[in-house]
């Protein structure tokens, strides 16, 4: 009895910036302690806002590449191979463009 061959999983469209992300989120994760400890010392009120500002600004950088990766790659080639789950991938851009504008 022959084993299926398995479909190799596809790449998410951020594969080729994988560690782009990873460096940027470590500065984000490190911002975030950093406005925690300026709490904890008791700094200036709009000091820490303006840290606040910058930490949801990187964030948005993130997402913003993650999704034109996600539209690029991932609804791009659902696209071209007439997947029937192209409508799919597009439906999930626009909700998470959707929750991006909202926050």
């Amino acid at each position: 009895m022959e084993a299926a061959a398995k479909t190799p999983a596809p790449e998410h469209g951020y594969i080729t910036d994988k560690d782009q992300y990873l460096k940027r989120m470590g500065r984000i994760e490190g911002q975030a302690r950093g406005i925690s400890k300026m709490i904890d010392d008791e700094k200036y009120c709009i000091d820490i806002l303006t840290q606040i500002s910058a930490l949801t600004s990187a964030l948005e950088v993130v997402a913003l590449g993650l999704l034109d990766d996600h539209l690029n790659h991932c609804v791009l080639d659902a696209a071209r191979l007439g997947e029937g789950d192209a409508a799919a991938k597009i439906k999930e851009a626009s909700d998470a463009i959707r929750r991006l504008v909202r926050s």
